[in-house]
């Protein structure tokens, strides 16, 4: 039986959507597979590690008839990427698929589509939220570099969504620096939090795209399931508790001053060169008109980099991981930055001039 048949890119497209998630190494061989099911000219693409689950459709069938089957999901892809353009067909034949385009022909073993684990989708939704997939996307690149890996405080390996009143606001930390973004909507919301996990947030990084096209966002107790273009998420949410980040955002520090978001990082970024892989600390000494970077090694070598400011404030002298400033210099897109400090024990505060909607807090690091 005839499943597809189409140009090649057409239907890499939707494999190269749903394939993201999925794991060659699995408990269940089968989760290495994409479920393909046809509906007449209508045919669905879905794929799930249990956590998260993506689908998406194409109307690329070939007949009226109604199958499904699941197939390797890394194999059927390769091949398609590595064919010539052109037009294609995949054919449902014995339990086998065969891949056709021109003289090439693949047979690959098919697994039964009814032994695919699918996720239940929540059958009611507490909150829907409707945000353009650019503004969605903005949100998350300002705060996911600050999200933990496999932190043994599990909640920390994720994003917290919140919605209240008119705001969407993202948080992420690692318990070393904090990233807070917020936007604004024409919606108005019962306030609600959410944790959604890591991989979740860097699959829709790569899904969402730099347009005005809404994402549906529908939050359950335990569930999110996210609506873009012809694609579906559904991702289980984190449990537990997270940091108030409130508490976290330092208030009424009086040394603060600007500074030129490029200088600093390639500065930062020379400095960087002299930390070694283990330890990553540059020390920051920020006198009236001069802040002054500099890093050693055990090798005794130094870097030292030295910029000019508007400060007139008293001295601070403190230490950094190099690689949570550069991660946050290299995600903003402004000319300045804000920087806040206390004293050599307390955190620093990077904020953009003008703009309330972002804030990043990073701890202190002894030298």
């Amino acid at each position: 039986m005839q499943l597809v048949k189409t140009h090649r890119d057409t239907l890499l497209r939707p494999l190269q959507i749903v394939s993201g998630i999925v794991e060659r190494r699995h408990t269940l061989p089968i989760l290495a597979n994409i479920l393909i099911r046809k509906n007449g000219e209508k045919v669905s693409f879905l794929s799930t590690d249990i956590e998260v689950q993506i689908t998406t459709n194409a109307a690329i069938g070939s007949g009226d008839e109604v199958t499904a089957t699941t197939v390797a999901a890394r194999k059927l892809l390769d091949i398609l990427r590595a064919l010539p353009e052109g037009e294609v067909s995949l054919t449902l034949v014995n339990k086998r698929l065969t891949v056709q385009s021109g003289k090439s022909r693949f047979n690959l073993q098919t697994l039964a589509a009814e032994e695919f684990p699918t996720v239940a989708v929540a059958e009611q939704f507490n909150t829907t939220v409707s945000l353009p997939q650019k503004t969605l996307k903005h949100l998350f690149n300002m705060v996911h570099f600050s999200m933990a890996q496999q932190d043994i405080r599990y909640y920390l390996n994720g994003l917290l969504l919140v919605v209240d009143g008119k705001s969407v606001i993202a948080v992420a930390t690692d318990g070393h620096r904090l990233a807070y973004c917020q936007v604004e909507t024409d919606q108005e919301f019962t306030r609600q939090e959410v944790i959604i996990p890591r991989k979740t947030i860097i699959e829709l990084q790569r899904l969402l795209e730099d347009t005005d096209e809404p994402v549906q966002i529908n939050i359950a107790n335990n569930q999110v399931k996210l609506n873009f273009a012809d694609i579906e998420l559904v991702s289980k949410l984190v449990e537990g508790k997270f940091p108030d980040f409130n508490r976290v955002v330092p208030k009424g520090y009086v040394h603060n001053f600007s500074i030129g978001r490029e200088p600093l990082l390639r500065s930062l970024q020379r400095a960087a060169i002299m930390t070694s892989d283990k330890f990553k600390g540059i020390r920051c000494v920020i006198t009236p008109g001069s802040m002054k970077i500099s890093s050693t090694n055990a090798d005794q070598e130094e870097a030292v980099e030295e910029i000019e400011i508007d400060y007139s404030g008293d001295s601070v002298d403190i230490g950094f991981n190099v690689t949570y400033l550069l991660d946050v210099l290299n995600n903003l897109k402004c000319d300045q930055i804000n920087i806040a400090l206390g004293d050599s024990t307390s955190s620093a505060l990077i904020t953009v001039p003008g703009q309330d909607d972002f804030k990043y807090v990073v701890m202190p690091m002894r030298i």
